[in-house]
């Protein structure tokens, strides 16, 4: 996972930094480390245990930041959780801060410049273990978000088809009862035009015939007069 860490901010960005921090971590525990290197694991377990606030690191710390009495030289944020390393100048004292959305939950001041970095890389390496199922947790919801989206649009395109696919069906019905019904004109128009012709057929012989005959006497007549002049 990608740390962000800014460096060396000062002045409006610091104040609008720690005005964020609560007010209710300052009954959180605080120690004050001595040179000799060492390790800090705070657990929320351990923080549950508050000094009274008038007496801690914390609101020490605290104090400090609202007469913006420290600058803040780095901050590492994972998820929920980060790690501040702040310094005063004027005794060279280093603070290391421990947070929670922005609630302290441990500060460890030194005047050890390696120790300090060393505490900060510890919080450091605490807040991304700890932020670690958030962030699963975030990307888990997101991955469900997306997927409940796919299922509507899915749904939707499902019932799209199913719609397409009834017209379909009733279309296809309509046309298949038009085919058959133009079939069926088709045979009754087909059996009407072969009466026709042969209605037709039964007329021109008899009229083939009629002119026949009708030539015949007409013929028959001719002769007959021809027989009266002689």
């Amino acid at each position: 996972m990608k740390v962000t860490v800014r460096n060396a901010v000062r002045g409006l960005g610091l104040g609008l930094f720690f005005a964020g921090l609560s007010l209710n971590a300052l009954a959180q525990p605080s120690a004050t480390v001595s040179p000799a290197p060492a390790t800090v694991a705070p657990t929320p377990a351990a923080s549950a245990k508050a000094a009274p606030s008038g007496n801690s690191t914390i609101s020490e710390l605290q104090q400090l930041m609202q007469s913006q009495g420290v600058s803040e030289l780095r901050t590492t944020y994972n998820g929920n959780y980060g790690s501040s390393l702040l310094f005063k100048p004027d005794n060279r004292t280093y603070y290391i801060a421990l947070f929670q959305q922005k609630n302290f939950w441990r500060v460890v001041k030194t005047t050890s410049d390696i120790q300090a970095e060393q505490i900060y890389k510890s919080f450091v390496g605490q807040t991304e273990k700890l932020a670690a199922i958030d962030i699963r947790r975030i990307q888990l919801e997101a991955e469900k978000q997306y997927t409940e989206q796919q299922i509507a649009s899915q749904e939707t395109r499902l019932g799209a088809l199913q719609n397409d696919l009834v017209v379909q069906q009733q279309q296809e019905q309509n046309v298949n009862a038009q085919q058959e019904q133009a079939r069926q004109q088709t045979q009754v128009l087909s059996s009407k035009q072969q009466a026709a012709r042969n209605e037709l057929r039964a007329l021109q012989n008899r009229i083939r015939v009629l002119e026949s005959q009708q030539t015949v006497m007409d013929n028959s007549g001719f002769s007959s007069d021809k027989a009266v002049s002689k």
